[in-house]
């Protein structure tokens, strides 16, 4: 079953079991609390009256929401102002639509499947051993050649020596002739 609340001036579709976030509403964490607007009701398709319906929660707890920062600003007349605000929220837990109540999950550790027989197990673990030998080994990787033969830089070494040490040190040796006094 669900049902439409309006709590806050929002508007919430919610189901027994449900987790929401509403405005804030007076209470401790653990109280219980019931939500009389309802706007709508129903069941899968079928509508139902939400003549004296009721959706009963609990309080799970009291929260803040995000910061959200306020920022005024008049330009050319010395005008900025800037505040924080954050939002106060109530979680509720939807235990009860009217007479529909919330249905208590089971425990993980119960959902176990049944171990299975131990014929099954044999066979299977007959097969696996069957199954890499049936495998054929991976093919070695061919060796790369070696680093050195496929560098462009050895091709520079093979022209000219003298503009290869020029290039190398270009920087030091402009400064150099920089700062050398000129011939007259």
């Amino acid at each position: 079953m669900f049902a439409i609340v309006r709590t806050g001036g929002k508007q919430y579709r919610v189901a027994p079991g449900d987790k929401i976030v509403v405005e804030k509403i007076d209470g401790n964490a653990g109280d219980k609390i019931t939500l009389g607007d309802i706007l709508l009701a129903g069941e899968g398709s079928d509508l139902k009256s939400t003549d004296g319906l009721k959706v009963a929660a609990e309080i799970v707890a009291q929260a803040k929401g995000e910061k959200v920062t306020v920022f005024k600003k008049r330009r050319r007349h010395n005008y900025r102002r800037k505040k924080g605000h954050r939002q106060q929220h109530t979680i509720l837990m939807i235990t009860a639509i009217g007479d529909h109540k919330a249905e208590k999950k089971a425990p993980k550790a119960e959902a176990k499947p049944a171990p299975k027989a131990e014929a099954p197990k044999a066979e299977a673990s007959k097969a696996e051993p069957a199954k890499a030998e049936a495998k054929p080994a991976a093919p070695a990787k061919a060796e790369k050649p070696a680093k050195a033969e496929a560098k462009p830089a050895a091709k520079a070494e093979s022209k000219d020596p003298a503009k290869k040490s020029e290039t190398k040190n270009a920087a030091p040796a402009k400064a150099a002739a920089k700062k050398a006094p000129k011939k007259k």
